[in-house]
């Protein structure tokens, strides 16, 4: 008896994950964190209108959903500008990097990123057989120049680009993105992941033509919207990108009642205004924490902020890991220097609260494993 004969790709592949999720830390720990402020969710929570529309399709469940996502796509399209052509709904931005990688990148395809950026994007690229090349950041920020300049090193076909960035929460503005795109390669697409924009000052998004055939643009409902655990993101890009998409996406993978949250979120202004506000306020009191306990936090344009620890890796970690024992769920930046820091996402008082209780603790522990720091 034999079992799966599995590619030659797939067995050079490790059985992993990207990211341990906080609830595998909590059946590590034996208990539930005190404070879940890791992974950037939002804990201010969704619309209620969106709330209404997830419970009003519940009893609807038993239906697929639309696989051409026929409304949501217009309400986006009407919203942006555009035309549902230049829409593609997907499960979140990872099932869309997924199925871009797909649709672009085979064995041997080079691909470009910072290092230390998103690692759901590395992840997609070495499981279709991609060769990845990373570039460093520049000032805690993805460098676009440096980013082209390996492309058309390297002649990649795609180049990962977030803005605001994921770990550090630093920005570029809108309209220096397009200026830094007069230097993408022919044949080089942009992947410009904007998942942080609604928590960004004015002026962060690319003002991009929708028709662009360099770049396709990331949103998601999993940030200021408060519906991570629903899966909903979407693509702004060129009709003939958007059309590929068909090829390969799943397209009974948006379920019927996220679709119904996502619209209802999209419509409620109120209550996107409302989560800016207390992303705001959540910010501004993380900084507080820091500068309370000598720590710098770092500006950003997230519902999160980056801490620096004064360290190095090493010292940032043991503080992580001091925060964890207390209950406090944070993750950090993996790739040096900007792993020095510990990234907090925005929280409730409460969730803050108990961060400034257990950050001093935290500290002083580390402090007695790394005397020097």
């Amino acid at each position: 008896m034999t079992g799966p004969r599995y590619t030659p790709l797939a067995r050079s592949l490790p059985a992993t994950v990207p990211f341990v999720g906080p609830e595998t830390q909590e059946r590590a720990r034996g208990a539930p964190f005190a404070a879940r402020l890791g992974a950037n969710e939002s804990v201010f929570g969704p619309s209620p209108k969106a709330i209404a529309a997830l419970q009003g399709a519940a009893g609807d469940i038993w239906m697929y959903g639309d696989p051409e996502n026929h409304d949501l796509r217009a309400a986006l399209a009407a919203h942006h500008g555009v035309t549902p052509d230049h829409v593609v709904v997907g499960e979140g931005i990872d099932g869309l990097l997924g199925y871009l990688v797909r649709l672009l990148v085979g064995p041997g395809d080079h691909v470009v990123t910072s290092d230390g950026a998103y690692p759901t994007f590395n992840y997609h690229v070495a499981g279709y057989g991609g060769t990845l090349h990373k570039v460093p950041y520049v000032n805690d920020r993805e460098d676009p120049a440096s980013l082209f300049t390996k492309a058309a090193d390297v002649d990649a076909k795609l180049v990962y680009l977030a803005n605001p960035d994921n770990p550090m929460g630093s920005w570029h503005s809108g309209a220096d993105i397009v200026a830094a795109l007069d230097g993408l390669p022919e044949g080089c697409l942009l992947v410009l992941d904007e998942a942080y924009v609604e928590c960004a000052p004015e002026g962060t998004a690319a003002p991009v033509d929708a028709d662009d055939p360099r770049l396709i643009r990331m949103r998601t409902f999993s940030k200021v919207h408060g519906l991570a655990g629903a899966r909903v993101g979407y693509g702004l890009a060129a009709p003939d990108l958007v059309l590929a998409f068909n090829k390969v996406r799943n397209h009974f993978g948006m379920n019927r009642a996220a679709q119904a949250a996502a619209l209802a979120a999209l419509g409620d202004t109120d209550w996107l205004r409302h989560v800016q506000d207390q992303i705001d306020a959540a910010r501004t009191r993380i900084g507080d924490i820091a500068r309370e306990n000598g720590l710098a936090p770092l500006p950003s344009a997230t519902n999160f902020t980056a801490i620096d620890c004064g360290a190095d890796g090493v010292f940032a970690k043991a503080v992580l890991d001091g925060l964890i024992e207390r209950g406090i769920f944070v993750r950090m930046p993996f790739a040096a220097p900007q792993n020095r820091c510990i990234r907090v996402s925005c929280g409730t008082p409460a969730d803050l609260d108990a961060l400034a209780a257990a950050l001093p603790e935290a500290l002083a522990a580390a402090r007695r494993r790394s005397p020097e720091c």
